[in-house]
């Protein structure tokens, strides 16, 4: 199975940029799309941003602009560079990701990071 590490959360003023990145671990055959999620207190979780294996990307309205998805595939990891940031984007975010793996067959899981905080102070 993988592992999910997340960094790069932390407390910034409005305006300011913060950037996340979660690094995937294991018996790993291939990493296919890859998200950030966040959820706010007292809110669903909610898709961020997405980027596939071959590097296309989808936001979400209230980040397009601000936000920017990246990956690398050598290293397994998925960034968020997170740009103008507002009290609102204040949550927990999460990395969310679809391995596939390789055991005499091929089969995808989709898998969780343990999340981070981003505070954007006022």
């Amino acid at each position: 199975q993988v592992q999910l590490v997340e960094s790069g959360g932390g407390l910034v003023q409005a305006g300011g940029s913060l950037g996340l990145s979660c690094a995937a671990s294991g018996s790993i055959f291939s990493i296919n799309a890859m998200r950030w999620y966040r959820q706010a207190p007292g809110k669903q979780r909610e898709l961020v941003a997405g980027i596939t294996s071959g590097g296309r990307t989808n936001y979400a309205d209230f980040v397009k602009g601000r936000f920017t998805i990246s990956r690398d595939n050598a290293k397994n990891t998925v960034y968020l560079q997170m740009n103008s940031l507002k009290p609102e984007d204040t949550a927990v975010y999460y990395c969310n990701v679809d391995v596939t793996y390789y055991s005499g067959s091929r089969y995808t899981n989709n898998h969780w990071g343990q999340g981070t905080q981003v505070t954007v102070s006022s």
